[in-house]
């Protein structure tokens, strides 16, 4: 019994520090997007005076940029998560069997 629970903790393990670091990628990749978008808002404020208002647009414009790129990153995720969960039962399925 002690066996079959060490490879379910080891893989429950494996799947949320995967998770954790899905997380700090999207969450790293917001961030750029809105720093960029802050930055460059700023920069072309001061070159053309217009203080706030490309800034805001940018920023405003940030917003669903980051939201499709984190939907797009956690959906590649998830598809890699789930084939890699799949994978070893299809192993252990085929063990015995000749091609």
């Amino acid at each position: 019994m002690g066996r079959e629970s060490q490879p379910s903790e080891r893989r429950q393990k494996i799947l949320n520090l995967t998770l954790a670091g899905v997380a700090a990628q999207v969450g790293c990749l917001t961030l750029a997007i809105i720093l960029g978008a802050v930055l460059g808002g700023l920069w072309l404020d001061v070159r053309f005076q217009t203080r706030p208002l490309i800034t805001i647009l940018l920023v405003l414009g940030s917003i669903p940029v980051s939201l499709v790129l984190m939907f797009v990153v956690v959906r590649a995720a998830t598809a890699r998560i789930q084939k890699n969960l799949q994978d070893p039962q299809e192993q252990e399925a085929g063990i015995g069997k000749t091609g």
